[in-house]
């Protein structure tokens, strides 16, 4: 359809609403990232109860989630032959539904949203073991950083600077020369 307004014409496209609308930069591979994948991504173990982010790659068309669950975290229930089922919550109005797909694993890879987690727990059991090396008790709480200690500032170290405001001077001065006719 064209659409001729003034000296201007407009080429008006049919609105879409197909499965993969509005994904044309979403499922794009990333710059100098295209051809064929590594195999390591084919290789990787992924076992029941671990997380894993959907990331779509759009060169294979086969075991592809819908577009919302594009970067989504969820945690595998079931595991099959080429595919890998994956629980991820999604929020409709205001109800939390968990929704089970099946996504080849093409487009999983091994969240990271764990491993701080799991550092932290690694470090905890070390403290914990060297505690109970010296009869010790250690806490393996997290602490909220503090605010620092009221102390007294020398004037012989360093120098006091007065901040104050500048004065108002105009940015433009009008002409007083220019003549007006009535």
């Amino acid at each position: 359809q064209r659409r001729v307004h003034g000296d201007y014409q407009f080429n008006r496209m049919p609105h879409s609403y197909g499965v993969r609308a509005r994904t044309r930069s979403l499922f794009a591979k990333p710059f100098r990232r295209h051809g064929q994948d590594p195999i390591s991504r084919m290789l990787v173990n992924y076992h029941i109860g671990d997380y894993a982010d959907i990331i779509v790659d759009g060169s294979k068309h086969l075991g592809m989630p819908h577009k919302f669950y594009y970067g989504k975290t969820g945690r595998i229930f079931d595991i099959s032959k080429r595919a890998v089922g994956i629980v991820i919550n999604k929020r409709v109005r205001n109800k939390v539904l968990p929704k089970r797909l099946h996504v080849r694993i093409e487009h999983l890879q091994k969240s990271k949203c764990r491993s701080e987690f799991l550092n932290r727990i690694k470090e905890n059991d070390k403290k914990k073991a060297i505690a109970k090396k010296d009869n010790k008790k250690v806490s393996t709480k997290r602490k909220p950083v503090e605010p620092i200690e009221g102390h007294f500032v020398e004037l012989g170290k360093t120098k006091v600077e007065f901040i104050n405001p500048k004065p108002y001077t105009y940015l433009y001065q009008p002409h007083t020369n220019i003549k007006t006719y009535q």
